[in-house]
């Protein structure tokens, strides 16, 4: 007979046996992700449209500030060098840190609370914009706003993704960019208006808590009401190991030169201003109707998107790439023309754009190549900004050539990508 030791040691060899061939067939097959039940028909429509609602909101407050930021920095005594850094700088902040909270976002899984707390901090400071005393504080205030917006910008775009399986990812980005844009036209128009009443700038930062306030109310109720957006995605959500996709690269790379190739609309309204094609005043009517024709274009893009794939992309950006010489060699009506192009180009951006990201990574890797995508994209922005404004200064026709070669230029990459997929 085995002494009791051994039976024992039998026992707890072949335990530990079965432990280990068990961990392997775990390593070794796809882990699927835990899903909540699936929601009823319609939920993730109205997801989308909450998000959008939300997006709404929050782009009338923060593109109703950026649309005096510049006067108000000035009035409290800034130069204009000083509120070209302060600009530029926000942008590439807000556009750099995004990398960092979608790979956090990513990492600990905790989407809505990064997106809540991004809300919050861009909510709050741009009605205290009205307190700031001095440039400097005002310039921490607007520093503190770009960060916001890139703390919540990925995981917020995370989330959306889920309800792609079932509305299509053109469809969900267009929606959401639609009435993102709406926000973005609304904004600068109630500026307008607090000014014409002469209610300065101070009030019109104030009047700004109230799409603040409306921005986090829409914001609880979507997170109360799909607390777990992964219960929107119909498709089997696998963990990819392999990380990021080669075509992830080759289009980031032609949506780099298509940032690099991009005007800043502050550089369009100086030459329009500074060249007299257009009266003053209307300088900011073009301004909102290019965000009008954003929002229209968004819906289209969209549908387009989940009908041809790519080739959308590239047609935009052949249309985009029409925008420099119409803007900065043109009069009056082929400017207004360049600017509606110029309007489509940024709808493209930010919805057929993310569109294609998202069909390009794994669902657990979204929000991390969101990110990315986003900072890349910025820091080319950013260098094309400083070599047009360099340009400008040199030769109209250079600028325009170089915009626009940098725009064509990138159409093989997005084809080589079409085709790769």
């Amino acid at each position: 007979m085995d002494r009791p030791g051994r039976v024992i040691g039998r026992h707890l060899a072949a335990t530990a046996g079965r432990m280990r061939m068990r961990r392997e067939q775990t390593a070794s097959s796809p882990r699927k992700w835990p899903r909540p039940p699936v929601p009823p028909d319609g939920s993730a429509f109205r997801f989308v449209l909450l998000i959008g609602i939300v997006s709404l909101f929050s782009d009338m407050t923060h593109e109703g500030a950026r649309s005096i930021t510049g006067p108000f920095l000035g009035s409290l005594g800034a130069s204009a060098a000083v509120v070209a850094a302060i600009a530029g700088g926000g942008e590439l902040l807000g556009y750099a840190l995004r990398f960092v909270f979608g790979y956090a976002a990513d990492r600990t899984g905790r989407y809505w609370p990064i997106t809540a707390v991004g809300h919050a901090v861009q909510m709050t400071v741009v009605p205290l914009l009205a307190l700031a005393g001095n440039w400097p504080v005002a310039a921490l205030l607007i520093m503190a706003e770009r960060s916001g917006r890139a703390m919540r910008s990925p995981a917020r775009d995370a989330m959306l993704a889920h309800a792609t399986a079932e509305l299509g990812r053109g469809r969900v980005f267009g929606v959401r960019e639609a009435l993102d844009a709406t926000g973005g036209m609304l904004g600068p128009l109630v500026m307008a208006g607090v000014l014409y009443l002469h209610g300065g700038y101070r009030a019109g930062f104030a009047v700004l808590a109230v799409p603040a306030v409306l921005t986090l109310v829409v914001l609880a109720v979507a997170w109360r009401q799909y607390p777990h957006p992964t219960a929107l995605d119909t498709g089997e959500r696998v963990p990819d190991r392999r990380g990021i996709p080669r075509t992830f690269w080759i289009f980031l790379a032609a949506m780099g030169l298509i940032a690099a190739a991009y005007a800043d609309y502050p550089l369009i309204a100086f030459h329009l201003g500074t060249h007299h094609v257009v009266a003053t005043a209307w300088i900011p009517v073009l301004y909102a109707g290019a965000m009008a024709t954003e929002a229209l274009a968004a819906l289209l893009l969209g549908r387009l998107f989940d009908r041809w794939g790519l080739r959308t992309v590239a047609a935009a950006t052949l249309l985009t790439a029409c925008f420099p010489p119409l803007v900065f060699l043109g009069g009056a009506a082929l400017a207004v023309v360049g600017v509606v192009l110029w309007g489509l180009g940024t709808a493209a951006q930010e919805s057929i754009v993310k569109a294609a990201v998202t069909g390009m990574v794994s669902a657990d890797r979204r929000a991390s190549a969101f990110g990315l995508f986003d900072t890349v994209f910025g820091i080319c922005w950013f260098a094309g900004s400083l070599a047009l404004g360099a340009l400008y200064e040199v030769s109209l026709t250079a600028l325009v050539v170089f915009s626009a070669m940098l725009q064509l230029a990138a159409i093989p990459l997005l084809m080589r990508v079409r085709h790769a997929r």
